[in-house]
């Protein structure tokens, strides 16, 4: 969060291609799958609607792979990868985005940092060799650094600090991951932050930030052909500054005691309420786990027409909001998380005891079929629409191979939802929505405490 974007071949390239198998929906393109010689593997998706072209570049490292007591380094560098490298100083980038129509920006999540343009479709050459150049030649001074992190420092304060419902969602993580690193946030602790230094900058540079950790992702009106040679030319040159290891880190255990936090802030508006269940991520489900996992999520509280929804908003009154979320685009342990927000006059146990109600029968029972089936056909045609931006397209893409999923996964991911059965959605529940590995998070209003009082 930069705020949570035709010319021959060098010779000694090798080239690698891997074609996905053809979707499973109406009007999907088959995207390309090549990979370098250095490592920097390339996914080419043609979109001829527009002369626009989107180009990514996925860096697989985020929060989780930093080391402890260095929390918010992956982000902090996000935002120093816009300062310059000798050959395009601070600010060009950006300027020459600007200058040709084009947007950019840039996002680290726990598992990955990514930079993308969408501009012109004549232009990706020049976002290549820009991507190309800071991959390995960023410049950073102590000025700049510690001037960024000012900045990073206010973000901070005004998206977490100065947000109840961040803060509660910061303290959510921190209870639910009792061993992994997602248990931190993303940007990281305040009192962390403020020591991150030149240094710390430099050397998780180095250590991550090389052709055989990335991924680049190009959606738009271009042949997979032209846009592999373009990257041959500008991402070929650029050798491997490191071995990259596999990414191992500490598991989460058995979780046997159901957790609460209360927050309470004189800012809250609204009181809500918000549950986190450990849930396998898409990489660690069994097969077809996942996509059960995500129909779930839909029949519960996916629309207005869910079961949460017409329990407790329309059925009897007692929430002005709920909804749910299966969080499976992880390379770890994901989540499955409900929320709501109760009318007036209803409390918060009183909205979680009519949750539970919900969630019980669901497991005891499973779902109707008539509720399966319309998820079901809500997730593809969702899917489907979501086409429409190259952005998600790119985004799909990038995130499956920077979470241990492949070009495969994506381009069948309807073709498991629609085999999706209710027998797996009944044991999808049974088996994850169990309190013992939940935290159950409470946003209540407090009143301002008393002005001291000037002598």
């Amino acid at each position: 969060m930069r705020c949570f974007g035709k010319i021959a071949a060098a010779c000694f390239l090798l080239l690698v291609v891997t074609n996905g198998s053809q979707a499973q929906t109406p009007g999907t393109p088959k995207a390309s799958h090549y990979s370098l010689q250095n490592g920097l593997e390339l996914v080419v998706i043609p979109d001829h609607r527009a002369p626009v072209v989107t180009h990514m570049v996925w860096y697989r490292v985020g929060g989780a792979d930093e080391t402890a007591g260095k929390s918010g380094i992956a982000h902090f560098l996000e935002h120093l990868m816009f300062k310059g490298t000798e050959k395009h100083p601070n600010g060009e980038f950006s300027n020459t985005v600007t200058h040709i129509g084009g947007q950019e920006n840039a996002f680290t999540t726990s598992d990955y940092t990514a930079f993308y343009q969408r501009v012109p479709r004549d232009k990706l050459a020049l976002m290549m060799e820009l991507e190309a150049d800071r991959m390995t030649n960023l410049k950073l001074t102590d000025a700049v650094v510690l001037s960024e992190r000012d900045v990073v420092l206010e973000e901070q304060n005004m998206r977490v600090a100065n947000n109840p419902n961040a803060k509660l969602a910061e303290q959510i993580d921190a209870a639910l991951y009792l061993n992994s690193p997602y248990g931190r946030p993303v940007i990281g602790w305040r009192g962390e932050i403020e020591k991150l230094n030149r240094e710390d900058a430099i050397a998780f540079y180095n250590r991550f930030y090389t052709p055989n950790n990335a991924t680049v992702v190009v959606a738009g009106d271009v042949e997979p052909a032209d846009v592999f040679a373009l990257a041959q030319k500008y991402y070929g040159p650029v050798k491997p500054r490191v071995v990259i290891k596999p990414r191992v880190r500490p598991q989460e255990p058995e979780q046997i005691a159901a957790r609460t936090v209360t927050l309470a802030d004189p800012r809250v508006e609204q009181p809500s309420l918000r549950r986190a269940y450990l849930a396998p991520s898409s990489r660690l489900a069994k097969k077809g786990e996942d996509q059960a996992l995500e129909v779930l999520a839909h029949v519960l509280g996916g629309d207005s027409t869910s079961m949460l929804y017409r329990d407790l908003v329309l059925q009897k009154n007692l929430a002005v909001s709920v909804g749910t979320y299966y969080n499976d685009s992880v390379l770890d342990m994901g989540s499955f998380s409900v929320y709501g927000a109760p009318r007036p006059g209803v409390t918060l146990p009183q909205m979680e005891a009519e949750i539970d109600a919900v969630l019980a029968k669901v497991v005891a029972n499973g779902v109707e079929a008539k509720d399966l089936e319309r998820s079901k056909a809500r997730l593809i045609a969702e899917s489907i629409y979501a086409r429409d931006s190259q952005m998600t397209q790119a985004r799909w893409y990038g995130t499956a191979l920077s979470t241990g999923e492949t070009v495969d996964d994506v381009e069948n991911w309807a073709s498991r939802v629609r085999a999706v059965t209710g027998t797996a959605v009944r044991d999808a529940a049974r088996a994850w929505l169990d309190k013992r590995r939940s935290v159950t998070g409470y946003l209540i209003k407090t009143a301002k405490p008393p002005e001291e009082k000037r002598s």
